[in-house]
């Protein structure tokens, strides 16, 4: 198995140079700085605030008995910030740095993938600039006897890495782009959250009665 991996190899830097290789060995990286992305939104219940929602909007309601048992149930990763508003012992500033080091720690690993999706077309095309002066030294060498074949293999080699660029960038950019998409929905479910929790609706309707009710008793 090892031999015929090694041999596959070898025939890839025969036919493509080492700029294929490289893009080889950069596209295993990414694949596995995806799938722990993908396990690691999974593990921290990225999308899946049932209780926590339901916990917000009790507490926003004034049931804070409700509240409190519906986030005791949740497994969101957001559940310790929202309880840190429960205990209002914090400012809305510091909830937000506390939401924000939990968004840090899941989009760990998106830059290297922007990097990943921006330079690997670069590198297919230094891969094709290098085949191609090769193609023409060899149409060089050739002098008199030119072959056409010579060039226009030498040209579909050297496009080859191109595409293999293309094929490591494109993916890499959908995926980057659907993660940056759910962390976006994840910050803005954490703002209305904390906004809920910290004025909620039912004080300011208690109040706004409060406040009626007082002329009309005077």
């Amino acid at each position: 198995m090892i031999e015929m991996l090694i041999d596959m190899l070898v025939r890839v830097a025969d036919l493509g140079g080492p700029v294929v290789l490289l893009l080889i060995a950069l596209s295993v990286l990414t694949l596995a700085v995806m799938l722990y992305k993908i396990w690691q939104f999974r593990a921290a219940g990225v999308g899946r605030h049932r209780a926590l929602k339901h916990a917000v909007a009790a507490w926003d309601a004034g049931d804070h008995g409700t509240a409190r048992d519906a986030l005791a149930r949740s497994s969101s990763y957001l559940k310790p910030v929202i309880t840190m508003a429960f205990a209002g012992r914090c400012d809305a500033a510091r909830l937000d740095a506390e939401a924000e080091t939990r968004f840090a720690r899941l989009e760990r690993g998106f830059r290297f993938l922007d990097s990943v999706a921006q330079l690997s077309p670069l590198l297919g095309l230094f891969g094709t600039v290098l085949g191609m002066i090769s193609a023409f030294q060899a149409l060089q060498d050739a002098g008199a006897q030119v072959d056409p074949s010579i060039l226009a293999g030498g040209i579909w080699v050297a496009l080859l890495t191109t595409a293999v660029g293309l094929a490591v960038a494109m993916p890499t950019a959908l995926v980057l782009s659907w993660f940056e998409t759910r962390m976006e929905a994840e910050r803005v479910l954490a703002e209305q959250a904390l906004r809920s929790v910290l004025s909620p609706a039912g004080s300011t309707q208690a109040a706004e009665t409060v406040a009626i009710g007082a002329p009309a008793h005077a």
